[in-house]
């Protein structure tokens, strides 16, 4: 194995500070762009800057190679000031073909950075891309005048660096991006330190890949150096951030952790069921890491069969988890029904995608709040808390746990594919910080004159919880509805009527036990109040700030609990004179709204299977704003 040392700067270049910079890394499936992305990412983050990313993903597996279809891209938004979003523009492109420039071009600021790779622009890769047959080059024709395009043979120069490696020509050319990582690098005067740790650990089997994979990296990082192309470095400071101990991570590993923490916090042992789907998949993945402290994953064969199981975990005194995307949730209903009448704990995770049907798997939106709300059959209602961002994926689910936990009912935890995929930092939370969560399970007969009563209810509304075995606690179960107190079957109907509204009641209660609603920025009371809730929160969020700095008399409020809503929400929002609400749907919290508070609220709906920029958010607020 070579000796891995630190580069040094050869040549002195003027170097420009910068408070953010927005990177997009762009180029076919193959050519490891959400890796290049992450390794970029992480070294921000450990270099103390903030950071925002949005990985986007073909929806085939292989798409055709070289086709705007196949286009893979990871954007990173890093720098010194607090960031919300991973950028409504990039600063600079990586395109690593010409299918990758024609997508992406048309985000790329005025003056930004082109760095292209030329081998990804030959007749080929312009036929691919769909330029028709004889049209000149982009990358020579003058049609890039307005940027500035460094053109470089990233294949050519790293072949060139290998040709000793004693690898194969295919094993080569996987190793260019480490080259375009290197010059990146060269570029935003980062070590490559961390990188070379993370390779080694990856490939300290594979030598002969690592030590390819480091001299790419380097010789990417000379190029920058010592090419005369390359004028200008970039330096970005580190954050102001709070101080703590701080991680990157993505909104599932969030949602993987905050359910650990909880299920820990609660003296409960989790059991995740749960059937692989776009974009929740990584949660199993996440969890399946820790079958050594005691946590039991369960691939089934469907997701009637996930949410089955977690309803045998929980019945027996588990933290039962099942996970799923917008088309598992409506195979799950039944079952989430069963779950309800049964009235135990149970967190079902919907990362939301781009439906319906199938419809975009890679692609993000907010379409399932009213599934989440409606979509069962008979009166069910269960509560909603919804992240608004990676981090927040850890609290949110906390709560979600605690709520269901303590009120022994089912709770749907949303996040969506913008979320579950972007990265953040993460500041760790100390045990103490978190908040307790109580499970108390029943070992005394509840009725001393007579049989225990499995539905009898405390002062929440919440029947008791017993781990099946228990002695002198034995009941019945199941899916038909329960005599009240009791739990036998019983098709009575005004038990039933009463039934029903003892399951509504219980829910409703749980508004007596979360926070009241407040402003995430600015005044409690003004003339337009932003109404949001999930990943709309760091473009609401980003707006909202700029315009208060212009002098605007606005507010930004955002929900993490959809359903029971905070108590004092109707009165907060009647405090404004107009509402927005922004949603990746076609208005369904603005449904709930106007239903509920009779409020004549406004919609900005996006159903592209992309998140908001921060442009179209402002952009509506000032519109809005001078009615």
């Amino acid at each position: 194995m070579e000796e891995i040392t630190e580069v040094k700067p050869t040549r002195s270049t003027l170097t420009k500070e910068t408070d953010s910079v927005v990177v997009r890394f762009s180029g076919d499936s193959g050519d490891g762009m959400q890796l290049t992305g992450m390794q970029f990412t992480d070294t921000a983050a450990l270099l103390g800057q903030d950071i925002s990313t949005f990985p986007e993903y073909p929806a085939e597996i292989r798409a055709p190679v070289g086709t705007l279809a196949g286009v893979s891209g990871f954007q990173v938004h890093f720098g010194s000031k607090e960031i919300f979003t991973p950028g409504d523009f990039y600063d600079v492109l990586v395109a690593m073909n010409s299918a990758a420039l024609k997508v992406d071009l048309p985000r790329l600021r005025k003056g930004g950075i082109i760095i292209a790779n030329t081998s990804g622009f030959d007749s080929k890769n312009l036929k691919l891309a769909g330029y028709p047959d004889g049209s000149p080059n982009p990358l020579e024709d003058g049609s890039l005048a307005n940027y500035q395009v460094y053109k470089i043979e990233v294949t050519k120069h790293t072949k060139e660096a290998l040709k000793d490696s004693g690898l194969g020509m295919k094993d080569i050319e996987r190793c260019k991006n480490m080259f375009v990582l290197g010059v990146l690098f060269w570029m935003f005067d980062k070590t490559m330190e961390f990188t070379i740790q993370n390779l080694i650990e990856k490939f300290a089997k594979k030598p002969d890949v690592l030590n390819a994979n480091i001299l790419a990296l380097k010789s990417g990082w000379n190029y920058g150096d010592n090419t005369e192309i390359f004028t200008t470095r970039y330096k970005i400071s580190a954050a102001k951030l709070p101080a703590g101990v701080y991680r990157n991570i993505s909104g599932n590993q969030g949602l993987a952790i905050g359910l650990i923490a909880a299920a820990e916090k609660a003296g409960l042992d989790i059991f995740l069921g749960s059937y692989p789907i776009t974009p929740a998949s990584d949660v199993l993945h996440e969890l399946a890491k820790y079958k050594s402290n005691g946590i039991k994953t369960f691939q089934a064969e469907d997701e009637i069969a996930a949410i089955c199981s977690a309803i045998g975990a929980a019945y027996t005194g588990c933290l039962g988890i099942t996970t799923t995307s917008g088309p598992g949730m409506a195979l799950k209903t039944e079952a989430m029904g069963l779950a309800l009448i049964l009235e135990i704990p149970l967190i079902i995770c919907d990362i939301q995608r781009g439906g319906p049907s199938t419809g975009l798997p890679t692609k993000t939106e907010q379409s399932d709040l009213l599934m989440a709300m409606y979509g069962r059959h008979g009166e069910s209602p269960l509560p909603i808390v919804a992240a608004a961002s990676p981090a927040d994926c850890f609290d949110a689910v906390y709560e979600a746990v605690r709520i269901s936990v303590e009120h022994m009912v089912p709770v749907i935890f949303l996040s969506d594919g913008y979320i579950a995929n972007g990265a953040e930092p993460w500041k760790f939370p100390t045990e103490d910080q978190l908040a307790p969560i109580t499970a108390n399970f029943v070992t005394e007969n509840n009725n001393p004159d007579g049989k225990f009563l499995p539905y009898k209810r405390n002062a929440k509304g919440v029947r008791p919880w017993v781990v099946p075995g228990t002695k002198g606690l034995e009941h019945r179960i199941g899916g038909l509805e329960k005599q009240n107190e009791t739990g036998n079957v019983s098709y009575d109907s005004l038990n039933h009527e009463l039934m029903v509204k003892l399951r509504a009641e219980k829910v409703n209660k749980i508004a007596d036990f979360i926070p009241f609603a407040k402003p995430d920025s600015g005044k409690d009371k003004g003339k337009l109040c932003v109404l949001g809730w999930g990943s709309t929160h760091g473009a609401i969020k980003t707006a909202v700030l700029e315009l208060l700095e212009e002098g605007y008399d606005i507010a930004h409020v955002h929900l993490r609990h959809v359903n029971p809503f905070p108590k004092n929400l109707g009165e907060l929002l009647n405090n404004y004179d107009r509402i927005l609400i922004p949603e990746m749907n076609c208005g369904q919290l603005l449904q709930l709204i106007k239903a509920k508070y009779l409020i004549p609220a406004e919609g900005l709906n996006k159903v592209q299977g992309m998140p908001f920029t921060t442009e179209e958010v402002k952009n509506k607020i000032v519109e809005l704003y001078n009615k």
